[in-house]
């Protein structure tokens, strides 16, 4: 039993030595708002966006699968709904 309490001791020990090593001895990260937003603009230019025609197709998929869920959810609460009054 002593010996997994030691294990788990030294290896939050070996996390916390990695943690400060990897924090650069205590020295903290300066955030510089025109690297993201040149970072930002290069991952958006990176992205392939879809054709109005795809756009529109999958938008109705969406909204049609919402008001078959909607309506199924709908459906079952009332039988439920019927089936309690019938039992009390």
């Amino acid at each position: 039993m002593a010996e997994k309490e030691d294990t788990k001791a030294n290896e939050t020990k070996a996390k916390e030595a990695k943690a400060a090593e990897a924090k650069g001895a205590g020295e903290t990260a300066k955030f510089n708002a025109s690297e993201f937003l040149k970072g930002t603009k290069e991952e958006l230019d990176k992205v392939v966006w879809p054709s109005r025609q795809q756009l529109l197709s999958e938008s109705v998929a969406v909204l049609l699968m919402v008001i078959i869920s909607a309506g199924v959810i709908y459906l079952v609460d009332n039988l439920f709904s019927w089936i309690a009054q019938q039992v009390f």
